[in-house]
């Protein structure tokens, strides 16, 4: 089996080292191996379980929902309906929060049309 430094598990996904002692201090990478030096070996299975830990941060999903999440994975198949209802929930919000972004940005949009006119104007004040 291939295995990962931390740094390169770090230069993989683009976060600090740091974050990823944070994660496994958090109990979001069980399980992880370690040489005989005690450095972490990110194994595939490892990678892939943190590329799932990142998707769901960059999804906002709370550190306590994503250790839930990765207990059920550890418990094996008997937790898939309850994940399973995880992720639909959680899809649901991310969508409802794209909702909120998108209708967000048409507002910022207006202001940046609005200072745009006024600025080819000369116009001073508001």
């Amino acid at each position: 089996m291939k295995y990962c430094s931390i740094s390169e598990a770090s230069a993989k996904f683009n976060i600090p080292e740091s974050t990823l002692r944070y994660y496994e201090k958090k109990g979001l990478l069980p399980l992880m191996e370690r040489d005989e030096a005690g450095r972490r070996l990110f194994s595939e299975n490892q990678m892939a379980l943190l590329g799932t830990v990142i998707c769901l941060k960059n999804t906002h999903m709370p550190i306590s929902g994503i250790k839930q999440y990765i207990d059920w994975v550890v418990e094996g198949d008997k937790t898939i309906e309850l994940r399973l209802e995880m992720m639909n929930n959680h899809k649901q919000a991310v969508l409802d929060e794209i909702s909120l972004m998108t209708e967000s940005l048409k507002g910022i949009d207006e202001k940046i049309t609005r200072y745009t006119k006024h600025t080819k104007e000369g116009k001073e004040d508001f």
